[in-house]
């Protein structure tokens, strides 16, 4: 049946065309923007993977600063306590060499002192951006629980989609040569030893071989110090100015002898883990446990010291909050032939103060500059990823292209061709 009204070919024809004309300008879409999913229109699941994958890259290009930052700032704070461990060094020399008896003390003395001068330099320009880790002025306690700060390391995004972030926890090293403040109690308390005021007695077969050590009780969030755990210094409560009690950060120091352990703080030490912290100090330190018997008594919660030796040995110790690691060397003084001997052993703990905190921040360093290698090559392989959600195959759409113009072609012949047909219609009127 033939109709002037009612065209099917031209119909098909038209919607045939239409068709191939929205492959033709995807493909062409493609090309010009050089993605196969340009919104979400075009595969909404995909677009929405891929954006919050983007957003990841974005993030981890901020991740990425905050390691470059951090890792300078370390590196200052390194360079500087390595210049330290060298200064102290050199400090050792004049101590040795002091204990000569033919030589001109007052001169060393006069060395030491613009060594200590240096080192007081030194730690007080080893900043970067305005942060100082090693002079004592952070205050703030970072993800380990010690006084420090924290570097940015890393966003994790869970299968949920929730997105946490995590650091990296970089502990301040204080070598200043500040007094801190001094905490009202003593430090150790004299247990079983009634004897001679600071001296654990020889072991002769009396009672007073011994001594407790017994750790303050911890601050509060009441602002008192009744606590059984180490808090924060910047916990919500804790009173900071009152010295009778522990927070996270205060330094104990106790020497037996000549060996001198010092141990800080931890955010949630007990007084069991502060006897024990101090137990392995003085090992650490180089406390001779053939000579001293060390227990941890975790009933009292206190270490227990007892002298094996045949001589008298002092003690001496203390507790203190914001100190210096270096401020023994105030002190120093070798003008005389006692005190060169004394500033012997002072310098050695001085020492083996700076190396630790050059090898603490060594240690942090090294973790920054792999995590920061690891999250260049993280948003590297995002980047892949939404490249192979997202991005055209334009080899593919060059060929798609080139088939569809020929199907553009040959549907506009159709249609007209299909248009024409209601003309033959004229003929049968003729």
């Amino acid at each position: 049946m033939a109709s002037i009204l009612t065209n099917n070919g031209a119909m098909v024809a038209l919607q045939t065309l239409k068709s191939i004309n929205k492959g033709l300008d995807n493909v062409q879409g493609q090309i010009s923007t050089g993605k196969k999913v340009g919104s979400a229109k075009d595969n909404s699941a995909v677009w929405a993977i891929s954006s919050v994958m983007q957003s990841d890259v974005k993030g981890f290009k901020g991740i990425s600063e905050s390691l470059s930052l951090g890792s300078s700032t370390v590196a200052v704070a390194r360079q500087a306590a390595e210049t330290v461990t060298d200064l102290l060094t050199e400090v050792k020399g004049k101590i040795v060499a002091a204990q000569e008896d033919n030589v001109d003390r007052a001169k060393i003395q006069q060395d030491i002192v613009a060594l200590r001068d240096q080192i007081t330099s030194v730690v007080g320009a080893a900043q970067f951006n305005g942060l100082n880790l090693i002079n004592g002025d952070v205050s703030t306690t970072n993800t380990n629980g010690n006084t420090g700060v924290d570097v940015l390391a890393s966003l994790d995004r869970d299968s949920s989609g929730s997105v946490t972030s995590s650091s990296i926890g970089v502990d301040a090293q204080n070598l200043s040569l500040t007094t801190g403040t001094t905490l009202t109690a003593a430090a150790v308390t004299v247990g079983t030893d009634n004897g001679t005021a600071g001296v654990i007695d020889a072991n002769d077969g009396g009672t007073n071989d011994s001594i407790t050590f017994n750790p303050l009780q911890f601050l509060d969030t009441s602002g008192a110090a009744a606590a059984t755990a180490a808090e924060r210094a910047d916990t919500a409560g804790v009173d900071t100015t009152v010295d009778a009690g522990m927070v996270a950060g205060d330094e104990l120091r106790l020497s037996v002898g000549s060996v001198e352990g010092v141990y800080t703080i931890k955010e949630g030490d007990t007084l069991e883990a502060v006897a024990a912290g101090m137990k392995n100090a003085l090992i650490s330190a180089g406390l001779d446990t053939n000579d001293f018997t060390l227990d941890v008594d975790t009933t009292a919660t206190e270490l227990v010291i007892t002298n094996n030796t045949n001589e008298d040995v002092a003690f001496a110790s203390s507790a203190t909050r914001g100190t210096g690691g270096l401020t023994a060397l105030a002190n120093v003084d070798v003008s005389t032939a006692s005190g060169a001997q004394t500033a012997l052993g002072t310098v050695e703990n001085l020492l083996q103060t700076s190396i630790d905190a050059a090898a603490a921040f060594g240690s942090v360093q090294g973790r920054i500059e792999i995590q920061s290698d690891f999250v260049g090559k993280l948003s590297d392989s995002l980047k892949s990823g939404i490249g192979a959600l997202v991005d055209a195959d334009l080899e593919e759409a060059s060929a798609r292209l080139q088939s569809l113009q020929v199907q553009q072609q040959l549907g506009v012949q159709a249609l007209s061709i299909a248009n024409q047909a209601p003309q033959n219609v004229l003929s049968l009127f003729r």
